[in-house]
């Protein structure tokens, strides 16, 4: 049985329904037990990127649009975490290097998810050891039964 509770919201008027993608991803990454994360109430919301700029400018002071902002675990409130996903900024990048969206998006649920397992990006190294994990949470996914996907309405 899940030690987590996902919450799911979608603020972004063009995504299509992510709550079945988001839960196959988040219930891999979970089962699989590389990268344990707290028990409790996971909060992962998708915005835009001029949401995602005024959070990222009232928490860190930087009013740049950025992929992905993850806010730690509070035990004491039974929070896992929450995860801030920019779905413009996926749809953006995901053109940009010729990938497919679900699996841009897919990737910042991921970076999402190593924050709260521990990992950080913040100097070289730390980057290094991150992009490895990345790659290493993609391909349990990949080898998971995920049949949904992230897809924009047309």
């Amino acid at each position: 049985m899940s030690r987590l509770h996902l919450e799911i919201s979608n603020q972004y008027k063009l995504l299509a329904d992510p709550i079945e993608a988001t839960k196959q991803r988040c219930r891999a990454l979970e089962a699989s037990g590389a990268f344990p994360i707290a028990q409790g109430e996971l909060s992962v919301v998708f915005v835009t990127d001029t949401i995602i700029g005024r959070i990222h400018d009232d928490f860190m002071n930087d009013p740049n649009a950025t992929d992905v902002i993850t806010f730690p675990a509070n035990i004491e409130m039974e929070s896992a975490g929450e995860i801030i996903v920019s779905v413009d900024h996926a749809r953006s990048r995901s053109e940009e290097l010729g990938e497919p969206f679900s699996r841009e998006l897919s990737l910042y649920l991921v970076h999402g998810w190593l924050h709260l397992a521990g990992f950080d990006d913040r100097n070289e190294t730390d980057r290094s050891a991150m992009r490895i994990a990345e790659q290493q949470a993609l391909k349990i996914l990949d080898k998971t039964s995920i049949n949904t996907h992230f897809n924009i309405i047309t």
